[in-house]
Order: C-alpha cells, then sequence, then structure tokens
C-alpha cells in the first residue's frame, strides 16, 4: 500500500479500507463535495494502480483481452473495459486512455499485479511491453468545469464527469499546491454514488456478471467478440435476464448510522422482518441528497417497493431495469 505525501496536508484524515493509503477528508466533507459539484479542487486518487502497455501491437492486442472495441481507439481518447472469467464474471475494471504510443490503464487499489500477471500470460507473439507503473505515477481527479491547467506532457483521460491526470508522482505535492483545495475520496466517492457509475470490489462480487451494473453501456461492446467471457455477455444480453440489478437508494434521514458496505436489503412490506433481496453496495451522505447508497437487488425486486437497508428505509430509483 503506497501512502499519499498529500496525508500530510492541514487536516487530512486518512481513508480505510479499499482507499487507505489517501484522504478521507480534510475536515468538512459536504464543503469538499459542493466544490467538486461547482468544478473546484481535486482528489487525490494516488492509491490507484497505474499499468502501461506499450508495443506497436498494444491495441490490437487489448482488443483480443478486453471487453471493449479498442483496436482502432483514436489517441486521447478515454474509454472503459472489463476482463472477465470463461463465465462472464467480473475480474477487473479498467480505465484507460492511449497517447499515440502508449495505452495509459488505472485500476482499483491492489488490483494491478494480478491484472498484469494476466496479461504477461497473454503476450505469446504479440509486440506489446507490459508494465506496473504504480510507482512512477499518480492518479488525480479534476472534476468537470475544473480550469486547472496542466503541462502539456501529462496523460490525461478526460470524460463527462471530469478529467483524470496521472501525475508524475515526484510531482504530486508540487500539482496539489497549485491545483487546490485538497478534496477527499468520501466526497469524491459521494458524488460516483450519485452519478450511478459501479466500482470494482463494492458492487462486484465473485460471481458479478456486467448487466447487473449497467457496465454494458460504458465498459462493453456488444458487436465485438473474441474475448473472455463473451458467450455469456452474448447470452445474457439476449434473453435479457441478468439475475440482479444495481439500483440507487434514497435512504431515510433520520436514522445516524449509514448502512455499509453488505447490509442486507429487504422489502419493507414483506412481514415484520421483510424479504431479504441484496445488499448495499456503497452508500455516502450526500450535501444535497442526503444519505444515498448504490444496491444489487434480485432481478425481480418490484421497482415501486420500498426497501429497508438494515432498518433503514429507502425508497429506489432504477438503474438496471429488470
Amino acid at each position: 500500500m503506497t501512502k499519499s505525501p498529500l496525508l500530510s496536508l492541514p487536516g487530512a484524515v486518512p481513508a480505510e479500507g479499499p482507499d487507505e493509503g489517501v484522504a478521507a477528508h480534510y475536515g468538512d466533507l459536504f464543503r469538499e463535495q459542493r466544490s467538486l459539484a461547482d468544478g473546484t479542487g481535486f482528489v487525490d486518487l494516488s492509491h490507484r494502480g497505474v499499468v502501461t502497455v506499450s508495443g506497436a501491437d498494444r491495441l490490437s492486442w487489448l482488443h483480443l483481452l478486453l471487453t471493449q472495441h479498442v483496436e482502432s481507439l483514436p489517441p486521447g481518447q478515454a474509454t472503459e473495459a472489463l476482463v472477465l472469467s470463461a463465465h462472464g464474471h467480473i475480474e477487473h475494471a479498467l480505465y484507460l486512455v492511449d497517447d499515440g504510443a502508449t495505452t495509459w490503464i488505472h485500476v482499483e487499489p491492489g488490483t494491478q499485479g494480478a491484472l498484469l500477471a494476466y496479461l504477461e500470460s497473454m503476450k505469446f507473439f504479440y509486440r506489446v511491453e507490459t508494465a506496473d507503473a504504480s510507482e512512477q505515477f499518480a492518479v488525480v481527479y479534476l472534476p468537470a468545469g475544473s480550469i486547472t491547467a496542466l503541462p502539456a506532457e501529462w496523460v490525461v483521460r478526460e470524460t463527462p464527469y471530469g478529467r483524470e491526470v496521472f501525475v508524475p508522482r515526484e510531482r504530486l505535492e508540487e500539482f496539489a499546491a497549485q491545483a487546490g483545495p485538497a478534496i477527499g475520496v468520501l466526497a469524491h466517492e459521494a458524488l460516483r454514488i450519485e452519478a450511478h457509475r459501479p466500482r470494482l470490489g463494492l458492487e462486484t462480487d465473485h460471481r458479478t456478471i456486467p448487466h447487473e451494473l449497467g457496465w454494458l453501456e460504458t465498459a462493453v461492446h456488444l458487436q465485438k467478440g473474441c474475448y473472455r467471457g463473451q458467450e455469456t455477455v452474448a447470452r445474457v444480453h439476449n434473453l435479457g435476464r441478468p439475475p440482479r440489478r444495481l439500483v440507487f437508494l434514497h435512504l431515510d434521514g433520520s436514522e445516524v448510522r449509514l448502512p455499509g458496505h453488505g447490509a442486507q436489503v429487504r422489502v419493507a412490506a414483506e412481514g415484520e422482518d421483510g424479504r431479504a433481496v441484496g445488499m448495499i453496495t456503497s452508500s455516502a451522505r450526500h450535501w444535497e441528497l442526503g444519505p444515498i447508497a448504490l444496491a444489487v437487488v434480485k432481478r425481480n425486486t418490484p421497482e415501486g417497493a420500498t426497501l429497508l437497508a438494515e432498518d433503514t428505509a429507502a425508497t429506489q430509483e432504477t438503474v438496471v431495469a429488470p
């Protein structure tokens, strides 16, 4: 685990769990969320893994391994992709951009080693080189609307929700000094949950398939084949019946405790205890919406049903249609 030097900034409170190594917040969670919504500040994501793929065959080779169509990916165009098991279960989520010579990828903290091992096992005769660049580069998030200027040589993933910058690690503190204010990952997570964006290891488990989380729209190209797990993707897409689905929840704001990852979700109207239909995957206190969460529930859970997250009442918004 790489500990960020930005944890020495005033007010920094270390994050726990999957975001250990960076700041959870810098003293004012709601102010930090408002700053992101207004397009100011930056989020230190330097705990994320960074992988690079270079060589003449890099895009055509990645095209064979990933769920996304990347064979003709233009330089500077951001995309997302998944690595699936032979049975179509999600193993890795990759956030990519190519600079014309190298494909830059960031992944969940601690997963880059397993991803690299898989990529190395699939090189065969292709002209590609893979590397773990996590010690040399740190990921930093700039919200949509940010006017922070960046050196022309830095690699940037430009997305609808902001810029993800691969910052040379030795320049991270210099960057922080001119891009402030620093904003913690809890604010970043609250806005991610609001936007219904799934995260590997939180919204996923060992049996998750892309259809359940809405990743078909952003990370899977349905007109390409030739990747591991493609048969499952095509079959479930054609049948239209994934076993589970992602929902967004508005939680009862009168409850003091926020239900955490793994909290049981039940249908409120079915007896005192209710019928268990799924679990909370991510939750946050949002500066404008109040307590919110993402949950994965059984596909046939009624869309209009009031749910209980442990003992907290929740109304649902559909993310993935049943």
